[in-house]
């Protein structure tokens, strides 16, 4: 997403820009942008738990090949997300400095901002979109063409109302709930996103207590969706969103359920600890005016057994577990020893 800058409303409470781009990359290409190998580019930080889904289902539908990655770095001002991490700071595919120039190269506004996830056609340096909330579900649907043998269906049809129901209320009362927590200046909306993030949580721990997964018995689209905000709870969102009521790891259901992702591949091999704790807590010098970025906590933990096989479940469903990550693609060694290579 953005760097959060508008922060809380006149009232306090934090309203999230839901004004996405909502042009599309179709099979038919009906909104003017067709599926095809190479053509796009997958704009993503790893600091980002939004952009952290885009990355996921492209590992688990195998589309490395077919969508190559841009990846911005975890710091930025108010311009917007920048290919920092690259040598000489400019994207080698996209020929660019900052994620803002996709957008003004579309010369077409966005409500929510510079945000990530984007994809970006490469022939004309133009952004197509960047609804998170549909790139996913793209992934799966309109690049079916371009999956990795053996990926399976995030998005099944006989569960697809179960997981818009259950990802729309993670939305809402998890990962949205967190930023409201964060970035409210009024200690009742505060409160209130506080509780409802907390009611969440202690629902999903008992519906999370005897399935392996939050709907079915493989992993789907709601896992995918809830996961990002989990595995950023410990080290970010209890002190710095002061969402402190218990960590993640104090609740026996959630903390197996998230270990057990990490360890799956495609989750835990997207994650960069370092740079998700620069970017919250060097970026928004309104919650931490300071920019100190905490040391812990360790990321040893997440490597640690969780007994998650004993409730049963098929992870990929009749298919496979994606091939190993490119080499330049996975996390430095020191930002993610689980996954080092």
């Amino acid at each position: 997403m953005t760097d959060e800058t508008s922060y809380a409303d006149e009232t306090g409470a934090y309203r999230r820009d839901t004004d996405y781009i909502e042009t599309r990359v179709t099979r038919d290409g009906a909104d003017g942008w067709p599926v095809e190998a190479g053509r796009y580019r997958l704009a993503a930080a790893r600091a980002c738990p939004w952009a952290n889904r885009a990355m996921i289902a492209r590992r688990l539908y195998g589309l490395e090949a077919a969508m190559s990655l841009a990846l911005a770095g975890p710091t930025h001002g108010e311009e917007s997300w920048t290919f920092d991490l690259e040598p000489g700071e400019v994207d080698p595919v996209l020929g660019i400095r900052l994620l803002r120039d996709a957008y003004e190269a579309r010369a077409v506004e966005s409500g929510s901002g510079v945000t990530v996830p984007a994809l970006v056609d490469i022939p004309s340096g133009k952004l197509v979109t960047n609804d998170f909330h549909q790139i996913t579900l793209d992934f799966g649907q309109e690049w079916v063409d371009h999956h990795r043998d053996g990926a399976h269906d995030l998005f099944p049809q006989e569960h697809r109302d179960e997981i818009m129901e259950v990802a729309e209320a993670n939305y809402r009362d998890v990962n949205n709930a967190v930023y409201e927590a964060g970035f409210a200046t009024d200690a009742e909306a505060y409160g209130q996103a506080y509780h409802r993030l907390f009611d969440r949580l202690d629902e999903l721990e008992e519906r999370l207590t005897g399935r392996r997964y939050l709907v079915g018995d493989t992993i789907t689209e709601a896992d995918v969706r809830l996961w990002p905000t989990l595995v950023r709870f410990d080290a970010v969102y209890h002190n710095h969103f002061k969402c402190n009521r218990n960590k993640l790891s104090e609740m026996p259901a959630l903390w197996g359920y998230a270990r057990d992702l990490f360890q799956t591949p495609g989750f835990g091999d997207t994650i960069d600890f370092p740079q998700i704790k620069q970017h919250y807590y060097g970026v928004h010098r309104q919650v931490n005016p300071s920019g100190i970025v905490p040391i812990g906590p360790d990321p040893a933990s997440w490597s640690s057994g969780h007994g998650r096989e004993s409730l049963g479940g098929r992870p990929f469903g009749d298919g496979t577990a994606p091939a190993p990550a490119p080499d330049s693609e996975l996390p430095d060694p020191g930002a993610n020893p689980v996954w080092a290579r």
